[in-house]
């Protein structure tokens, strides 16, 4: 399990290397002065031989061509033992692509050097085009909307407000694909789930999902989605099954009446449906797309799980006290764990061992060892437990009656042990007091696998909790809005082979880049090279389209910018008296958006000032309600801003229509 810092670790850190060393970055990780002076082995081009290790960089476009600004790139980097060429696996490399600054041959690796120590300290001022280490979290509101935070960047807790996602209703439930690269959202009023694609935070399809959709679950191999319908109509309830790659309905189950949980079979060959009020548990061959069995679960079938290491399904009657045993692929009933009334939600530690079922009337989390289908251990927790997330190493159980936030040392389970529990307060209040709260989970764990955010809707922060800590490192206010829920939004780099980490990005602009790369063991920082091309003018489209005027040089911050756009008809002819045009621009990778409207100055030319006091690339996207939504979509452009003390390297270019 790879370890990644928090950023107020690194903050930390760089308060600690940084006292003393006035402007100089170099001892960030090392000492700057052996490194300049070690001898390296010779590179070439995208290779490097250092320290016995050997990288190798390659950025290359998704489809057929050259590196294009708007278009998706892959980004790799192979790390390997430069003697025996074995990959090293398990480390952690961190990766940043900024636009490139000259410097002389000898002071390259100073200069990269402290480059990536600026980056390390996430100040406004100081970030680059991408981060290829970053994470977000994405919060689900009260009303119909979801909102992205920059943990990383915080001036008085109000630039970590990255954006805000409009959602048709109000969210009820979501899950994140296993690459984070897509969420999905439930929104009963609407019976639809929204579509977010986390490369732009934007919603980018409304899925229809049978009547009053709530619960959402991805099987494990990310290629349906089923949706759980608590229709009060019995003849309606049961589950929507969504094809994720053709984002289209494939079948609809009727599987009796009340709430679902849904749970899968490792190899993704069952679904298992619980359905409350009709008291049974649905058996759906996935392959066949066939309801194969329906059984008696007791009177109130509250939580379903599965656990793969007893090959087991696990369904809680919380009326009755009892969790019924079915066998995966028997679909037999093998065995009853005998409780006492008040049982809710079920979980399994990640590896199936322990299987925790929350008990709200006795104030209790009982575990159930999936290796005897044995009940072991009954640990008092937070008041009104209803929620349970898993790290590595501690269960973390959230209770609806106090802001008390309860963990259980997983590596103390067992029978005939004694259980170790702590706590933690997270916030001031007990979420009871803010009502309303959805299905999703107001727990939620960090990528590195040993801290948690917790979201508390009372005062409307999410408290980020170290394990180790007697108290929560940090907190982030979700302004404007409401939080109820949190996921985090994974975009660092991640091991795709044995020993090759890499990204999939989305490039802003067009120019030549430098990428930094970092490495702890050894330390060892570099940036390599890359250029992007620009749209070419036979990029053009037909139609409607826009022409971008003086886009092709950066600007300096903060300089004042007159935006310009030409409207030409498909004939190549000026558009005029287009009185509903307005600019939407926001800060790559995704910030948020402001919209300044395009008064017409003739010819077809249509202009508005624009505010740009960040530096880094921007989009320009030409909006019109009567030219409609494609026009919006495909008219738009990037601008390069550079911080207020460089000075721009790129010429004039010639006005370009970019689609």
């Amino acid at each position: 399990m790879k370890r990644r810092l928090h950023p107020a670790y690194i903050g930390m850190l760089l308060g600690w290397a940084l006292i003393g060393l006035g402007v100089a970055y170099e001892n960030l990780w090392c000492d700057a002065r052996e490194l300049l002076q070690e001898p390296a082995e010779p590179e070439t081009g995208h290779r490097l031989n250092r320290d016995g290790v050997t990288v190798e960089f390659e950025a290359r476009p998704l489809g057929n061509g050259v590196l294009r600004e708007g278009d998706f790139a892959s980004i790799r980097f192979k790390v390997s033992d430069q003697n025996s060429g074995q990959p090293l696996s398990g480390m952690a490399p961190g990766a940043w692509l900024d636009p490139a600054q000259s410097a002389p041959l000898g002071d390259r690796d100073s200069s990269c050097k402290a480059r990536v120590a600026l980056f390390l300290k996430s100040s406004i001022g100081a970030r680059p085009l991408l981060d290829l280490n970053s994470y977000f979290l994405l919060m689900l509101n009260k009303d119909a909307s979801l909102t992205v935070i920059d943990p990383t960047v915080s001036v008085g807790g109000v630039t970590s407000t990255l954006a805000r996602i409009e959602l048709p209703g109000q969210p009820m439930d979501w899950v994140a694909s296993s690459d984070d690269r897509q969420v999905f959202v439930s929104m009963p009023e609407r019976n639809q789930v929204a579509l977010i694609d986390t490369e732009t935070f934007t919603r980018v399809a409304t899925l229809p999902a049978g009547e009053q959709p709530l619960r959402v679950a991805l099987q494990p191999d990310q290629r349906l989605l089923w949706v759980g319908n608590n229709s009060s109509d019995p003849a309606k309830g049961g589950v929507t099954v969504i094809d994720v790659p053709s984002r289209s309905t494939l079948k609809s189950f009727i599987t009796g009446s009340g709430h679902h949980e849904i749970a899968f079979s490792a190899d993704s060959h069952f679904a298992f449906v619980s359905n409350r009020d009709a008291g049974t548990l649905s058996v759906i061959d996935i392959a066949e797309m066939r309801l194969v069995k329906t059984l008696p679960a007791g009177s109130q079938p509250l939580s379903v799980a599965y656990s793969a290491l007893s090959q087991a399904v696990y369904v809680v009657d919380g009326q009755e006290g009892k969790v019924r045993v079915f066998d995966a692929r028997r679909h037999q009933l093998r065995h009853t764990v005998q409780a006492e009334p008040g049982l809710g939600p079920l979980r399994f530690s990640s590896d199936g061992r322990f299987g925790l079922v929350l008990n709200t009337l006795e104030n209790q989390a009982l575990v159930i060892d999936a290796s005897s289908d044995q009940l072991i251990h009954h640990i008092p927790v937070a008041a009104e437990p209803y929620q349970v997330a898993f790290t590595k190493g501690y269960a973390y159980v959230r209770g609806l009656a106090s802001p008390k936030v309860s963990m259980i040392n997983l590596a103390s389970l067992g029978q005939g042990r004694t259980p170790i529990v702590q706590g933690f307060e997270a916030g001031p209040a007990a979420p009871r007091q803010a009502g309303d709260l959805p299905l999703a989970q107001a727990v939620s764990v960090s990528r590195d696998d040993n801290s948690v955010f917790v979201v508390n809707p009372v005062d409307n922060t999410t408290y980020f909790y170290a394990e180790g800590m007697n108290a929560p490192m940090s907190g982030y206010n979700n302004r404007g809005h409401q939080a109820r829920a949190a996921i985090v939004v994974d975009r660092s780099l991640r091991e795709v082979a044995p020993g090759v980490y890499g990204s999939t990005v989305k490039l802003p602009a067009a120019g030549t880049f430098d990428v930094a790369f970092l490495l702890n063991q050894p330390q060892i920082i570099h940036c390599f090279s890359t250029e992007v091309a620009a749209l070419p003018q036979s990029a053009r489209r037909k139609g409607v389209h826009a022409e971008f005027i003086g886009t092709a040089e950066p600007l300096l911050q903060h300089s004042p910018y007159m935006a310009q756009v030409r409207i030409l008809s498909e004939d190549g002819q000026p558009r005029l008296g287009l009185g509903d045009l307005s600019l939407r621009y926001f800060l790559a990778p995704s910030s948020l958006p402001r919209n300044q409207p395009l008064s017409e100055v003739g010819e077809g030319i249509y202009q508005a000032p624009l505010e740009l006091g960040e530096a880094g690339a921007w989009y320009l996207h030409v909006q019109s309600p009567s030219l409609g939504r494609k026009f919006a979509e495909e008219n738009y452009t990037s601008l390069r801003v550079l911080p207020a003390a460089a000075a721009p390297t790129a010429s004039q270019g010639e006005p370009r229509s970019v689609r």
